[in-house]
């Protein structure tokens, strides 16, 4: 007989997991074991991809600012083999697109820190908006020809660059890079306002994913073994920031200010929009 996982139960394990909680912390609290909390979380950020595919379209922002956030999956990239790497193993970056007025992340990207995963999400950030932007982003390389790329001569596109007080930016064994010593802001094309080229709110973003996706918590063992939960975690984490999570100086969940959404949505309009409603054997 199929064993079936009551509603309820279900509410209770993605609601930890949004929150930040490890999947064995989720199986001691819910007596779930915690194989079936994988499963269930991996359908669930499916799901909730795709609803972000489905809603985040015709957008209005205005500004947005552009960053990429690291962690890994297996192992990091210093210990990961060839056969390691080929199958998704090592370091993994998470890029991520905000719109510094309503706070909406529109879309994001998971992939190696390369021009490929910066077309490939610049891209689809691009047909996602209805009208001309504002970017900035940090000076990573491969940022300029995909911006270009992706929006062709609709943007006006600034950078921050960041100087350091030491040319390693990741010295070995530390997790936070050197002192910044100078900011300097570049109009790269178009005509930006110098005043709103920034990485803050982006920057500050960063926290809020590693504090409610475990999966990017530094220095623990919770990481992702296959880079397809790493996925769906990130997935689940954007969906409920935007539709569930009540932004603290909006007052409202970044969907609403954004005219996404016409309401606060519950962690079970999450779930069922999602389309898990199906039970576990």
């Amino acid at each position: 007989m199929a064993n079936v996982l009551p509603f309820d139960k279900k509410l209770t394990a993605i609601s930890a997991l949004a929150e930040g909680s490890s999947i064995r912390s989720v199986e001691r609290m819910t007596g779930v074991h915690r194989d079936t909390i994988m499963r269930l979380g991996l359908r669930v950020g499916h799901g909730c991809q795709a609803l972000l595919d489905r809603l985040m379209v015709n957008l209005d922002c205005k500004t947005l600012q552009i960053d990429e956030i690291w962690g890994f999956v297996g192992k990091k990239q210093r210990n990961a083999k060839r056969r390691d790497r080929s199958q998704g193993r090592g370091d993994v970056w998470t890029f991520i697109a905000l719109d510094a007025d309503t706070k909406l992340v529109p879309a994001h990207a998971v992939g190696k820190r390369d021009s490929y995963t910066a077309n490939t999400f610049l891209e689809d950030l691009a047909r996602r908006l209805k009208h001309k932007v504002q970017v900035s982003t940090d000076s990573l390389a491969a940022y300029p020809d995909a911006i270009e790329r992706g929006f062709g001569a609709a943007v006006d596109y600034g950078q921050i660059v960041k100087t350091y007080s030491s040319s390693n930016l990741y010295p070995e064994g530390k997790y936070s890079p050197p002192e910044v010593v100078a900011v300097t802001k570049t109009v790269v094309f178009g005509q930006p306002d110098a005043q709103k080229i920034s990485t803050s709110y982006v920057e500050r973003q960063n926290l809020t994913l590693r504090m409610h996706c475990r999966r990017l918590t530094r220095l623990t063992n919770a990481f992702s073994k296959k880079l397809e939960n790493f996925e769906a975690a990130v997935a689940l984490h954007f969906a409920y920031y935007n539709f569930v999570k009540i932004h603290n100086t909006l007052r409202m969940t970044p969907a609403m200010a954004a005219g996404v959404s016409q309401k606060i949505w519950t962690t079970e309009d999450l779930i069922r929009e999602s389309g898990e409603q199906t039970p576990i054997s």
